[in-house]
């Protein structure tokens, strides 16, 4: 069987999320191709997109958010990159030169943009099994647009979104957002803690997103100090500005801060609590390791409908302008049965082999 993985740059959680379908394929002796689409018809048009992401999220979260959620109603007027605009015949022709070649017996794709330009190569006849990948815990703008065999979707209770969507019910697959393997098998906490150099105590990940949105290091110095005994593993990723900062900072616990990390789930295995963005990818990881959450500085859109999921299923508890994650810190590590009914619904909704379970469903639909 061959897969072609169709992704787009835009953000992380794309990419990781097609390595990660790509990787499992391979294990599992079948052929696969990831194809940045946009760089594949034109590496300006991959370049604009991923810096017109980057600019809207990290320096104007508030208007994208704004954009997001005119998206989301349909006010074509109000949309940073109008898909519709680059969704063309010429490029739909030159994704479909490349498909004629290839002849996969699969298209998966990773993101809405490149769902659409598969649509629009399905009116006209391929014999393909496609399926799109919905990286959140939501139902993006455009997916109701989209022609596809199957829609994945992170959860179940996703379902009666996805049909007010549009989306048809028996083309919707609750096998869960593709993650790396390696976040499936959970390491006994002891062992995690000795094998990264940490002390063998309550320990708390922070984590700053890609786009580096959100003051991690304010963050960081007020839960630092709490009376409480606990120690502190900051993954500052690429933000190399956070990292010397919070290097040369004096602060009230044992912080263990490292820049980009390749084991992060073995980082996961060594953690009670984390505190993050709910980036879909990085949400699906957490809860694949069991690990409760403190949501912060969520990227206005599709991160604030991931933080409405989370907190309403009993996931993760979310910083306000009111109560700070120092609060929310404070009362789950004061009342353990707290943090344990939390670790018992997420493992109600755990999909840690989402990834194997979606290349099964698949090959056993050939």
């Amino acid at each position: 069987m061959k897969f072609l993985i169709l992704t787009i740059t835009a953000g992380h959680g794309h990419n990781q999320t097609a390595k990660a379908i790509h990787s499992t394929i391979v294990e599992s002796g079948h052929d696969a191709l990831i194809l940045d689409a946009y760089e594949y018809i034109n590496p300006v048009l991959k370049e604009s997109v991923s810096r017109g992401y980057l600019i809207s999220t990290s320096i104007s979260p508030s208007v994208y958010g704004k954009f997001y959620r005119r998206a989301e109603k349909k006010d074509a007027n109000s949309i940073l990159i109008s898909p519709h605009d680059i969704t063309t015949a010429i490029s739909a022709r030159k994704i479909r030169s490349f498909i004629e070649s290839y002849k996969p017996d699969f298209i998966i794709c990773t993101h809405v943009y490149a769902a659409l330009l598969v649509s629009n190569l399905e009116k006209k006849g391929f014999d393909i099994i496609t399926a799109g990948i919905i990286t959140d815990f939501t139902i993006h703008p455009y997916w109701d647009e989209t022609n596809l065999d199957y829609y994945i979707l992170a959860n179940e209770n996703l379902k009666f979104k996805a049909k007010a969507k549009g989306l048809p019910a028996e083309k919707l697959v609750t096998t869960g957002i593709p993650i790396s393997k390696k976040f499936a098998h959970k390491e006994k906490k002891q062992f995690a803690r000795y094998a990264l150099g940490l002390e063998d105590k309550t320990t708390v990940l922070i984590m700053s997103g890609s786009m580096g949105f959100g003051d991690v290091f304010k963050t960081l110095k007020n839960i630092s100090t709490l009376d409480l005994n606990f120690q502190i593993v900051s993954i500052c990723g690429n933000n190399k500005n956070l990292k010397k900062k919070i290097d040369k900072a004096t602060l009230g616990k044992t912080v263990y801060n490292y820049g980009f990390v390749d084991n992060m789930d073995a980082f996961m295995d060594a953690a009670d609590i984390v505190i993050s963005k709910p980036g879909g990818l990085t949400t699906s990881e957490c809860m694949a390791k069991e690990l409760p959450m403190i949501i912060i500085s969520p990227i206005p859109g599709q991160e604030e409908r991931n933080r409405d999921f989370l907190v309403n299923y009993g996931i993760a508890l979310a910083e306000n302008h009111t109560v700070g994650s120092d609060e929310i810190l404070y009362h789950l590590l004061n009342n353990p049965e707290r943090l344990e009914q939390m670790k018992e619904n997420i493992r109600k909704m755990k999909k840690p082999n989402a990834t194997q379970d979606l290349i099964n469903f698949l090959i056993e639909k050939a």
